[in-house]
């Protein structure tokens, strides 16, 4: 099969022809239709993630049809539409019949832990457990947009910060997961500030539902957030991860706020400084979100089609395998606007 791959940290993506991945008894081969760029590729690609050896296959948010499977496998035979959560789980151990799959003890991650979605094949383990069928109305660029960065947001919107129509949320940082999370909070009738350093970036949040934005090269994010939400956000989401949007989460939002970290804090930014004493004195939540178990992919599908939500606009640009060195070299600077769906 063909793969995009990276043979050393920071070396130039090559395509290139490798064995198919090995199938395990439990696990799916899935040959992928679309497959997004995402950050968490570009720390990955630079060797932030200890997790990854090269030689290797990134790609985590992906979309296709089911190719072969295990012999252990019940739930699929081959040819359905599917996409998978990026963290998978056994299903077996405390953790996953706890219902939470994304943190299992034994997690494997597609594109991490193994090889990944840049390629024409990419193995799912425990396919019963981390498989969802597609809805027919819902195509493969659009179920690959939502990868990490969409249903990343709206489990940590929804289900951990439990976020109210009404409430103000502010997001910080408008890459995939923030537009996510703009997209998410608009949709369930919370008011939106998106803060950004990009003007292009912004006017793409304001069409997505954000009903103020802040250029942070020009205004101070935290004076200008407390402005507009009279005194503070109910939820602050970084969606960039670093210490100081860390930092500037907490610092928005009112007494009794939610900072929900969504952004993953890597390199330089693994061990930042949080200001604990601002959390107690005014009795905030800091609340982590990892991923969502495949269990809520029917209910992340049900949110979609009552929202209307035009999943569309999320992804800025559309390419081939070939393309995937000058994607994610663009990710340095934040680039692209928008998700970036390679089409194998």
């Amino acid at each position: 099969m063909r793969a995009v791959v990276v043979d050393a940290p920071n070396a130039t993506p090559q395509l290139r022809q490798v064995p198919e991945p090995e199938l395990p008894p439990h696990g799916a081969l899935v040959r992928v239709h679309a497959t997004g760029v995402c950050r968490s590729d570009w720390h990955a690609w630079v060797g932030h993630d200890p997790s990854v050896r090269f030689p290797h296959v990134h790609g985590h948010e992906f979309a296709g049809v089911v190719e072969a499977v295990g012999a252990e496998v019940a739930s699929y035979a081959g040819g359905e539409r599917v996409t998978a959560p990026f963290c998978c789980g056994c299903g077996r151990c405390g953790t996953c019949a706890a219902g939470h799959a994304q943190l299992c003890e034994r997690e494997y991650q597609p594109g991490f832990d193994g090889w990944g979605s840049f390629a024409e094949l990419v193995m799912v383990p425990w396919a019963d457990v981390n498989l969802a069928r597609l809805p027919d109305a819902l195509g493969f660029v659009a179920a690959a947009s939502l990868g990490c960065r969409f249903m990343t947001a709206f489990r940590g919107l929804v289900d951990q910060a439990e976020l109210r129509a009404g409430e103000t949320v502010v997001v910080i940082g408008c890459g995939g997961v923030g537009l996510s999370g703009v997209m998410v909070a608009s949709a369930v009738g919370a008011r939106v500030i998106a803060v950004d350093v990009d003007e292009s970036t912004l006017a793409l949040a304001r069409r997505l539902g954000a009903s103020a934005t802040v250029d942070a090269r020009s205004q101070d994010p935290v004076a200008r957030v407390r402005d507009l939400s009279d005194g503070g956000a109910h939820v602050s989401v970084d969606a960039l991860g670093s210490a100081r949007t860390c930092a500037q989460g907490i610092a928005a939002l009112r007494p009794r706020g939610r900072l929900l970290q969504l952004g993953l804090l890597l390199g330089a930014d693994s061990d930042p400084r949080v200001p604990l004493q601002d959390v107690i004195r005014r009795e905030l939540r800091v609340i982590g979100s990892h991923g969502m178990p495949a269990r809520r992919y029917p209910a992340l599908f049900a949110f979609l089609q009552s929202s209307t939500l035009p999943l569309e606009a999320l992804v800025g640009a559309r390419a081939g395998l070939e393309d995937t060195a000058s994607v994610l070299a663009s990710m340095a600077s934040f680039g692209p606007l928008g998700v970036t769906v390679l089409e194998p």
